[in-house]
């Protein structure tokens, strides 16, 4: 999970201890102007709300980094990642496409 990336791109978590007792529940990417992919480990939260509970901390995170990176209040980066959610949420933009089917043996 954590340790030798084996994407060049991917986001460097060595170091950070307090990941020790962790465990993954998803990998977000996306494409340059292209789709977004998104791997989720289902089994790792047992109820479906948990994992909302967890989209809304990553927002107020995403928030504060986005604030950070590009010198924005909080509150704008906050209500512009909301308008972007409700966008998606009232029109899809892409179609859900299964890489893979969840297995629970894996």
């Amino acid at each position: 999970m954590f340790g030798k990336k084996s994407n060049p791109n991917a986001i460097d978590v060595d170091g950070f201890d307090f990941l020790k007792d962790s465990v993954e529940v998803a990998r977000l990417w996306v494409e340059n102007e292209g789709p977004a992919t998104c791997l989720i480990q289902p089994d790792r939260l047992e109820q479906p709300e948990a994992f909302g509970l967890l989209m809304v901390d990553t927002i107020r995170h995403g928030a504060r980094a986005y604030a950070q990176c590009y010198g924005i209040s909080e509150e704008e980066a906050l209500q512009r990642i909301w308008q972007g959610v409700d966008m998606e949420r009232s029109h899809n933009t892409t179609d859900l496409d299964t890489v893979q089917d969840f297995d629970p043996d894996q």
